[in-house]
């Protein structure tokens, strides 16, 4: 195992490494962001990863989620995760918890504990609680916007929340925000991205994975962008721990 590391030693040395190593982070959401976000992190030497999802892999996660394939499907997706990343790296702590965030289980996470926060929640509502829970902790929070509906990797961007424009899902969360009168408690950055096509499909009359909801509209979606938003997010941390802030757009 001594070798796994040793291109990512090469550029940051064995201080920086043994600080990876240390760093703890909780994703909530570990579908076609999330998911992605997690490998790019346990390969690069986070050492403590807390993956956070209710959903079991369905048939039609494989298009675009990391652990999604035909062995997997009706199996939990933290579960199959947790395999795939303990097998880059049986050395790293990585806790599986099948939940769904929202208001009524937030209490059950103790964020501070927490160097990182990654937010790659599809639910507007769930994800408005987690963005304003995690601002108000000692972790630094990193937010996934809108993934579907692209297909131009050149145009994902990362700017501030209040600066992002353009992301459907980034206005909706910050007009619930002001309706509601209650703001994040400190910035944050987001990987979003400004395109939005249009569905051609005929829309699918499908439950979640976990057969618990039904989505109202569902919208298209390809690996190469979702996977370029979740490694985006991983590089925002180790950035971080590197000492650089990200450059928004």
């Amino acid at each position: 195992m001594d070798g796994i590391f040793n291109r990512t030693e090469l550029l940051f040395g064995s201080d920086f490494m043994a600080k990876l190593k240390e760093t703890s982070v909780i994703i909530f959401g570990i579908g076609g962001v999330g998911s992605w976000c997690a490998e790019g992190l346990v390969r690069s030497g986070i050492g403590k990863i807390s993956i956070v999802d209710s959903d079991l892999v369905n048939v039609t996660n494989i298009n675009r989620q990391l652990m999604a394939t035909t062995s997997t499907v009706g199996r939990p997706k933290t579960e199959v995760l947790r395999e795939r990343l303990l097998d880059i790296n049986p050395e790293a702590q990585v806790t599986a918890i099948q939940d769904i965030y929202c208001e009524a289980t937030a209490d059950k996470y103790d964020l501070d504990s927490y160097d990182y926060v990654i937010d790659a929640i599809d639910s507007l509502k769930d994800k408005m609680t987690l963005l304003l829970n995690a601002s108000r902790s000692k972790a630094k929070l990193f937010s996934s916007m809108g993934a579907a509906c692209k297909i131009d990797p050149t145009k994902v961007k990362v700017a501030e929340f209040w600066k992002v424009r353009g992301c459907p899902l980034g206005a909706a969360i910050r007009k619930k925000m002001h309706q509601k009168g209650t703001l994040p408690a400190k910035k944050f950055y987001c990987v979003y991205d400004d395109e939005v096509l249009p569905n051609l499909g005929q829309q699918p009359e499908l439950e979640s994975s976990s057969g618990s909801t039904k989505k109202a509209v569902t919208n298209g979606t390809t690996a190469p962008i979702t996977a370029i938003f979740g490694m985006t997010l991983s590089a925002l941390v180790i950035q971080d721990l590197y000492g650089k802030s990200p450059k928004s757009c």
